[in-house]
């Protein structure tokens, strides 16, 4: 019986990207069904009905909720391609520290940047330097996360690398004055062709980035 992989996400998502990408570095063939987050499919209500957010991964009829999750879930139905977390236990708690890092304060800080005003939208801008001068610190003159290697934390954070022209714009700071040797190895990360082929052009999130901003209502 083929298998059927199907992935529920909206193309700006950052979550959604990396699921993307891993998908795309196992070479599993998946459905994409692109989603209205301001009118959510049944599909999507049936498929995660504990938060009704994206992405959700349906492997053969089953839902895999939470894109960390479904990293470490395409890494061990699909382990014969390129491992995305090292076998090491160490180094695999490591990996999924700073995942879990990522998850919890990137995203916070980042959309203070270009959600808030004043003194929140500062100190946002203030704590999102910070997050990534710590990511540079861990990245080290390593290659990748990982080192010689691109896997797990590399795909976690990758995503936010197409809404960093946006957080640019609408911070008015440069984040390759601060962070150069991140940059460095975003750009090594998109020569990747999982990462070209699932991140959108920073051109489009800028674009977009206005008419979220109306659709939730802030000025």
């Amino acid at each position: 019986m083929a298998e059927e992989v199907i992935l529920l996400d909206f193309w700006p998502s950052m979550f959604g990207m990396r699921t993307r990408i891993a998908l795309e570095e196992k070479n599993v063939k998946f459905d994409y069904r692109e989603q209205d987050l301001w009118n959510k499919s049944p599909i999507l209500l049936e498929m995660n009905p504990v938060h009704k957010k994206i992405p959700v991964l349906i492997h053969n009829g089953k839902p895999v909720c939470e894109s960390l999750i479904q990293m470490e879930y395409i890494d061990e139905v699909w382990p014969s391609k390129t491992p995305l977390l090292p076998s090491d236990p160490y180094q695999r708690a490591q990996a999924k520290f700073w995942g879990d890092f990522i998850d919890k304060k990137v995203y916070g800080s980042a959309r203070l940047i270009w959600g808030a005003k004043g003194e929140e939208h500062e100190a946002g801008k203030k704590e999102f330097i910070e997050i990534l001068k710590t990511l540079e610190s861990e990245l080290g003159d390593k290659t990748y996360f990982g080192g010689e290697t691109f896997g797990y934390v590399d795909i976690a954070l990758i995503g936010f690398y197409s809404w960093f022209e946006a957080y640019e714009k609408f911070g008015n700071f440069s984040i390759e004055a601060e962070c150069p040797k991140l940059i460095a190895w975003a750009k090594r990360c998109v020569k990747r062709e999982s990462v070209a082929k699932s991140l959108p052009g920073s051109e489009k999130i800028t674009k977009f980035v206005p008419e979220l901003k109306e659709k939730l209502g802030i000025e």
